[in-house]
């Protein structure tokens, strides 16, 4: 016989948790985020508080400044000069496409496949004003609407940041409780098999985040040399730019990419030969040798993997995704192949 009484509070709980999920759904990515973000720099923290003789708050308020420049300044700086540069840089294309000469350079012309495809768009646009104006149309107002939404990402982005900031504060002061409490509920839910997931987890997640936040640093510090060296634009900025985008495969090829292209326009063609063979060899290098040795043994997640949690992450939570939507891939991969084998080692006991 059904208890009347017990389906009520059932129905009340599961409306209740409803209710939470729902108020704090906009804020579950950023509280997501800062709760990784506080994890893999605990160890960071703990020897602060204990230099601080235990004082959560004073711990608190200092890791989070850390923060707020570490984190905060570099995406400040890059959302401020985005929208400005990329105008600038479409002002110019649109008056450079506007005075093309009537033929192609050879270099266009000496591309392969492309290059005579190119050459021949190219001598139309210039024989014929309608035809330029489709190529406008066709090229330029796209290029333009996909750098303003960059544009709307970065600024959003800047926003969750201040989000992710302000929530790690209450992680850091409150992280002993919490942990305790999770610890707790883990172990009611699932015992010691959910305990060792719960650990398994932290470290995964540690190894991932020093993956990208360690690469991203290289990275960036690497590119800013480059920069500096061949003279592109704002090379402070485009620094910052790689560093954001290094989570992407193709993050920072389209950053010293771009700048080669700016300087081969500007005449200096030595110069951005040298930035392109930099960025191929020393740039993009460094995913594929730093990013390896930080990661370690904690976590090998598949090339298609890390493209697909990118840019799930991108779509489902902005640009904060970019980051956490790897190492929730990452988390999820690996906790599938400890069951995997756990598995596979009961039916070995089983068979033995």
């Amino acid at each position: 016989m059904i208890n009347t009484n017990q389906v009520t509070r059932i129905a009340i709980i599961t409306l209740l948790a409803i209710g939470c999920i729902y108020v704090l759904q906009p804020f579950m990515a950023a509280a997501l985020f800062a709760a990784i973000f506080c994890l893999f720099t605990w160890p960071l923290y703990h020897r602060l508080w204990l230099r601080l003789g235990k004082r959560d708050t004073w711990a608190a308020m200092i890791m989070t400044l850390l923060l707020l420049v570490a984190l905060i300044l570099p995406m400040a700086y890059l959302a401020m000069n985005l929208a400005d540069s990329s105008d600038k840089l479409f002002n110019q294309l649109g008056a450079s496409l506007q005075n093309l000469q009537p033929q192609a350079p050879d270099w266009v012309r000496n591309l392969p496949i492309v290059g005579e495809q190119i050459s021949h768009s190219w001598e139309r646009a210039t024989a014929s004003h309608e035809e330029l104006m489709k190529l406008l149309r066709q090229y330029y107002e796209p290029m333009r609407a996909f750098a303003l939404r960059a544009v709307q990402l970065v600024a959003g982005g800047f926003l969750q940041l201040l989000l992710v900031v302000f929530v790690a504060f209450f992680f850091y002061r409150d992280g002993a409780r919490i942990a305790q409490g999770l610890v707790t509920i883990v172990r009611r839910l699932g015992g010691e098999l959910g305990e060792e997931m719960l650990i398994l987890s932290c470290n995964t997640v540690k190894g991932v985040m020093l993956g990208i936040f360690g690469t991203a640093l290289a990275q960036s510090a690497v590119a800013m040399a480059g920069f500096l060296l061949a003279g592109a634009p704002a090379p402070l900025l485009l620094a910052c730019a790689t560093f954001f985008l290094s989570a992407i495969p193709v993050g920072p090829p389209l950053i010293w990419g771009g700048a080669s292209f700016w300087l081969y326009g500007q005449g200096e063609h030595g110069w951005a030969i040298f930035l392109a063979l930099y960025g191929l060899l020393a740039i993009s290098t460094v995913d594929n040798v730093v990013k390896p040795i930080l990661i370690s043994h904690s976590s090998h997640l598949p090339l298609l993997l890390i493209v697909f949690g990118v840019l799930g992450g991108a779509l489902s939570f902005g640009f904060i995704g970019i980051f956490l939507g790897p190492t929730l891939l990452a988390v999820g991969f690996t906790l599938i192949l400890h069951w995997m084998a756990l598995q596979n080692k009961k039916l070995l006991e089983i068979a033995e």
